[in-house]
């Protein structure tokens, strides 16, 4: 039996193979950038031979670097950019149209449309989501109304539709398997996570056919088997989740009242609801958050679209900054004198709000404002936006006693100014641990653990270890009129969208 678990990490801007051994270890990795597309205002697009190159590209380079037999590999795990939408050709195996990104708002006109004639509760009640451009099916529908012929394909059952997992899934294993799993198909809009199923009255609201669709399967399960001249070996892969829920598993917030939020391009907030599917009241989303053995665990879920996004825009938008990681040092050095609020709102606002037509502002410039300043409102923007995820799971979950612990993961998470101002702000601890790569140790856990590789849930949390505590530190007066300005200016974007 293979010693090693090769987990695929395939994100929004890159993608990522990263090879453990049987104690969990990284032994080596690989990290492809690809190219963005972005044909129109709102729109945001990834070509999905990018997609594939780079992860084929990144596997067997991490294969390579550890000179090892790909026989010795006991299983894959696959975690992805959630939502993300591919429809492709059964038979020539090539996608019709680039895959629509989980950022794109072109569908944002045929969600009102939806929510005016009355579609949403009934939506929210089957799939835990709202009736935004954010989730799969409004694209897959868009897609086949755009698409010379797509309509009449699909209903003749020579099209596929896969989040980027199942696409993945399909090419590894030569079109021998059209699978996803719970968490990525809770995220379609056509799924019923109470009863885990595609829902055959979502499918009819959307018009997509379900033959288009994936079977579904648990998170650890078994998936397909790579074929032999990608990578010297059939391989068996043992493990999909969606990337949040990924984290989730990586974190170890196995027990209801559990809360991870991951700082990558977006922000995600999960807290763990046991076996209860929540309904929000304060418009977060109930969500999958893993199934194994045949159990489903829920989760309610804040999404927020712009977290690392901003750092890149100060980078690549505003060429203010050469690297992400100068922002901290900048930002500890902004003018205090000067209160920049920047409402990162480029594609829309998620969690708590869902706007999605609004568009980003910089408040309180000055002659002044400089690299420093913009620095720290972007990092800043991040932290509120957290601590309004917070305040609306607190009103959501019965079982909080009003405290709250957050264990963080992601790019952003290893700037210590960021961490301490996200405790200033929520005047709550911050937990960062040891291991900051949560989204990809998760998948690995999940092939490993479907191997007899790994342990299970309880040992799997014990090897959990804390890097450090961040403790807040600001004076409660401070903390409310920061927050209240921040709150005063995302009211201002609003009142002035359209």
């Amino acid at each position: 039996m293979g010693t090693y678990i090769l987990a695929i990490d395939q994100g929004t801007t890159s993608s990522r193979a990263v090879l453990y051994d049987k104690n969990m270890a990284v032994v080596a990795s690989d990290q492809q950038e690809f190219a963005q597309h972005f044909p129109s205002s709102g729109m945001v697009e990834h070509d999905v031979e990018d997609i594939w190159h780079s992860v084929v590209d990144t596997c067997r380079n991490a294969i390579s670097k550890a000179a090892i037999d790909p026989t010795e590999i006991a299983g894959i795990g696959i975690t992805n950019q959630r939502e993300t939408t591919v429809v492709w050709d059964k038979k020539t195996g090539q996608a019709i149209h680039r895959a629509i990104v989980w950022q794109d708002r072109r569908t944002s006109a045929y969600c009102a449309g939806l929510k005016e004639q009355g579609h949403e509760p009934m939506v929210t009640a089957k799939t835990g989501l709202l009736l935004d451009p954010y989730f799969s099916g409004t694209k897959v529908r868009w897609i086949l109304d755009h698409v010379d012929g797509a309509k009449e394909k699909a209903a003749n059952g020579d099209l596929l539709f896969g989040t980027v997992d199942s696409y993945l899934l399909w090419r590894l294993t030569d079109g021998r398997s059209h699978k996803t799993d719970a968490t990525n198909a809770s995220r379609t809009l056509m799924y019923n996570i109470h009863e885990n199923l595609w829902d055959d009255e979502l499918l009819e609201l959307l018009e997509i056919p379900k033959s288009m669709l994936p079977s579904v399967e648990d998170c650890a399960a078994d998936f397909g088997e790579t074929v032999k001249d990608l990578f010297g070996a059939r391989i068996p892969v043992l493990g999909i989740a969606g990337d949040q829920q990924a984290a989730t598993i990586g974190q170890a917030c196995f027990s209801p009242g559990m809360v991870k939020s991951t700082y990558g391009t977006g922000c995600f907030m999960m807290l763990n609801t046991g076996s209860n599917a929540i309904a929000s009241e304060n418009r977060l989303l109930t969500t999958i958050a893993y199934r194994l053995n045949g159990e489903t665990t829920y989760a309610l879920e804040g999404a927020i679209f712009i977290a690392g996004a901003a750092v890149q825009w100060l980078r690549d938008g505003l060429g203010i900054i050469e690297n992400a990681a100068q922002t901290g040092g900048l930002a500890a050095e902004a003018d205090g004198s000067q209160d920049l609020i920047l409402v990162p709102a480029f594609a829309g606002l998620g969690a708590p709000y869902w706007e999605p037509d609004v568009r980003g502002a910089m408040f309180g410039l000055t002659r002044n404002s400089g690299p420093r300043e913009f620095s720290r409102a972007a990092l800043e923007s991040v932290c509120y936006q957290t601590r309004d995820l917070v305040e609306a799971m607190q009103a959501d979950w019965s079982g909080s006693d009003g405290s709250v612990v957050l264990r963080v993961d992601g790019g952003m998470v290893a700037s210590d100014w960021t961490m301490q101002f996200l405790a200033n702000i929520l005047d709550a601890p911050i937990d960062r641990p040891t291991n900051l790569e949560t989204t990809v140790q998760g998948a690995a856990w999940l092939a490993g653990m479907r191997a007899g590789l790994y342990p299970d849930q309880s040992g799997f949390s014990e090897t959990w270890q804390l890097e450090k505590r961040f403790e807040p530190e600001m004076d409660s007066e401070t903390r409310d009129r920061r927050y209240a300005n921040w709150k005063r200016a995302v009211a201002s974007v609003i009142s002035q969208q359209g």
